[in-house]
């Protein structure tokens, strides 16, 4: 599932500076594949991002996923729907004998003809913009867009990528807004109205492209050496088989299932919450407002850095299976829009002064977040030999045995912010999502569910990009530890 590169596996040892890349390495060269697709060190480490074998317990926990994670989407649905967004309420109700299994079935959303308009439209609209050639990259400067080759696979290819998602987000969303503001062709709340119905279309179309990815990697893949078979159905379906699966030469899968139905559709969904909002009151609220603002600048600097994305952990590791294809359909664009879809049952009106601390605490942690990045890319590009904070970086000299057999080189930054914790950009994620949830008050743990999954998946993601790290760097990667002792927060954790 991504958006923000939410997977579990560290960068390539040759990727480029990137917006969610979080190695603390400089500038490597690319590993030597074997004939199997992947390096001796990638096998043994399980550095394209799934493993090679899958035990029971795996397994069970496969299927536990499968199942259980659709269950807990539709589920909230129903509470914000049916229940103010209570989660407890509907199984204290059945401990009561006022509710039943069937009747909270009968209260599931249905789907309906316009539910499937809607995504049909939006769906084909996203692949039309897809295809077109880009053009912010000729009027916005600094903007890198155009055509962009990704990272070279575990077999040696090198894919190429047009990238404009920039130009498809603007494109999208400024024809919503004109739409409300001007030309009333529909109603501005309609994501919200027939949020049901397109939740099942989502899920339809999430499940439909994972089993034609799989029955694609089975009989026509794009390219069969990067294929990984555990000989686990239930594995490879869900973290998928190919890794870079294409229709023709550009329709990439993964840049396109990351980015164009969920994360482009994630501001039209805010706005689209607000003006039901003002539907319903006369008015919106400024905790609406915030949390659309604050959004808007983490969608945003996505597009923005699209280019970088291509040398993402998403795009070194991930083989594209449900996860992906489910993931990106149905839990980011239903799930990491709660806040404003609490905010429609549950309006807060936020006092000036907890207004300012909590657009402070969002806009730092961006600030952060970018920083941090932009640090490692600036000592990755200067080889180490510029200034960080006034002072030139002190770095730990690294070096590691490659997948050909010969020992490499790297740095290990002690400078800036890689020297005040060891993933300190994960730590601005994690303020954006305290920001986000703060601003729908603290009367109800229901809009806290994004920062206690981020929270979850950032330490489990921290301590399994510093397993890799070790692996690689051995003594090194110790050093570096005992000099950067805080993993997560400042002299905390």
């Amino acid at each position: 599932m991504a958006s923000r590169g939410i997977t579990m596996t560290e960068p390539t040892s040759y990727s480029r500076p990137n917006t969610r890349s979080h190695s603390k390495r400089m500038s490597e060269e690319p590993m030597k594949p074997t004939t199997n697709g992947a390096s001796a060190v990638d096998r043994k480490a399980g550095q394209w991002g799934r493993a090679w074998e899958v035990d029971v317990f795996t397994t069970v926990g496969v299927l536990a996923l499968l199942t259980l994670i659709p269950l807990v989407v539709f589920y909230v649905h129903v509470a914000c729907t049916h229940y103010q967004c209570s989660l407890i309420t509907p199984p204290l109700e059945m401990q009561k004998g006022a509710l039943t299994l069937t009747m909270l079935w009968d209260q599931m959303p249905s789907i309906t003809w316009d539910g499937v308009t809607i995504t049909a439209i939006w769906m084909t609209f996203q692949v039309v913009l897809f295809y077109l050639p880009d053009l912010f990259q000729y009027i916005i400067p600094g903007y890198v867009g155009g055509m962009q080759l990704g990272a070279v696979t575990p077999s040696g290819i090198r894919n190429p990528y047009l990238i404009n998602g920039l130009q498809a987000w603007f494109i999208s969303n400024a024809i919503f807004v004109a739409n409300a503001l001007y030309f009333e062709w529909f109603s501005p709340s309609i994501v919200f109205d027939h949020r049901g119905s397109l939740l099942w279309c989502a899920n339809a179309i999430g499940i439909f492209v994972a089993t034609f990815a799989i029955v694609k990697a089975y009989f026509f893949p794009t390219h069969a050496p990067d294929r990984v078979f555990t000989g686990n159905i239930f594995y490879d379906y869900m973290m998928g088989i190919e890794f870079n699966p294409r229709i023709g030469k550009m329709f990439d899968f993964k840049l396109f299932f990351n980015g164009r139905p969920g994360i482009a559709a994630w501001t039209i969904i805010n706005f689209s919450m607000a003006m039901k909002q003002y539907e319903l009151y006369g008015y919106i609220t400024n905790s609406m407002i915030l949390v659309n603002f604050l959004e808007l600048i983490y969608v945003v600097d996505y597009f923005w850095n699209e280019a970088w994305y291509l040398h993402t952990i998403d795009m070194h590791h991930d083989h594209f299976g449900w996860y992906l294809a489910w993931g990106d359909m149905v839990y980011l664009p239903f799930m990491y829009t709660l806040q404003c879809f609490y905010l429609v049952f549950n309006p807060v009106d936020l006092s000036w002064p907890i207004f300012t601390a909590i657009f402070l605490l969002g806009t730092v942690g961006y600030y952060i977040f970018r920083s941090v990045n932009r640090q490692k890319d600036y000592f990755r590009r200067t080889n180490g030999q510029a200034p960080i904070w006034g002072a030139m970086p002190k770095y730990i000299d690294a070096t590691y045995m490659s997948g050909d057999g010969e020992e490499r080189k790297s740095k290990l930054l002690l400078s800036g912010w890689w020297g005040i914790t060891r993933h300190m950009n994960y730590t601005g994620d994690l303020m954006q999502a305290a920001a986000w949830c703060l601003s729908c008050g603290v009367g109800h743990i229901f809009p806290y569910y994004y920062l206690v999954f981020m929270l979850i998946l950032l330490i489990h993601r921290c301590r399994r990009d510093e397993d890799r790290c070790h692996a690689k760097y051995g003594k090194s990667w110790d050093l570096y530890m005992e000099k950067v002792p805080c993993r997560l927060i400042p002299y905390i954790y």
